[in-house]
């Protein structure tokens, strides 16, 4: 429990202690260009990356989403979505979104920070939120919008050999994301690259215990 606060500590003090302010449109480079160019702004959404404290150790919070829904049906994401005008900020989207979702107690959540902004192709501006959560009761996935919920260990997401490659064809357009695999899940996309950028932004220079 000790070597978990102090990853904890240092984990903190590499995320931005803050939301990053929306910058200049036009300086924005999105995860993949689209052929036809988005004809409004980016749409401001969070997610929360939840670092939940086991006792086998730290792990992280996917979801696998109801193949229902008609936008990303199926496929793995962080709990979050949209910042609605009565949300404070991207924290509490993220917060609000995770209680919606899997039945997350706010009271058990704490945030460590956030990372950069990440521009997606389908025009959305997320904010990455950090928390560290110490849940005492198990997460109960909303059947109206996930399938499942399931943890993996901070461990295996440090390691290279976690991560390999996901090509993707957009009509004459080939692009590649990072790709995790978890069972018979498959991690890719949008949340494949927000894990492998939080580890590198946030566990760089960790040592795998």
């Amino acid at each position: 429990m000790a070597t978990d606060d102090a990853l904890i500590k240092r984990i903190a003090e590499r995320l931005l202690p803050r939301p990053e302010e929306v910058g200049v449109e036009s300086e924005l480079l999105p995860d993949w260009v689209p052929e036809v160019p988005p004809d409004r702004p980016p749409v401001p959404a969070a997610v929360l990356i939840a670092l939940v404290r086991r006792a086998a150790g730290l792990s992280v919070l996917y979801t696998e989403r109801s193949p229902e829904l008609r936008a990303h049906s199926g496929q793995i994401s962080f709990p979050g979505g949209r910042v609605d005008p009565g949300d404070t900020d991207a924290a509490d989207a993220a917060l609000r979104e995770a209680v919606e979702e899997v039945a997350l107690d706010r009271r058990e959540a704490r945030v460590l920070g956030y990372m950069p902004r990440y521009f997606t192709g389908t025009n959305y501006l997320i904010t990455p939120v950090v928390a560290v959560v110490e849940p005492s009761k198990p997460f109960i996935p909303n059947p109206r919008e996930v399938r499942s919920v399931f943890e993996v260990p901070l461990e295996r997401l440090m390691r290279d050999e976690s991560y390999g490659t996901f090509r993707i064809q957009r009509g004459e357009r080939e692009h590649s994301t990072w790709q995790i695999q978890h069972g018979e899940l498959t991690i890719w996309g949008i949340t494949a690259n927000l894990t492998r950028r939080f580890r590198d932004l946030a566990l760089a220079g960790e040592a795998i215990w």
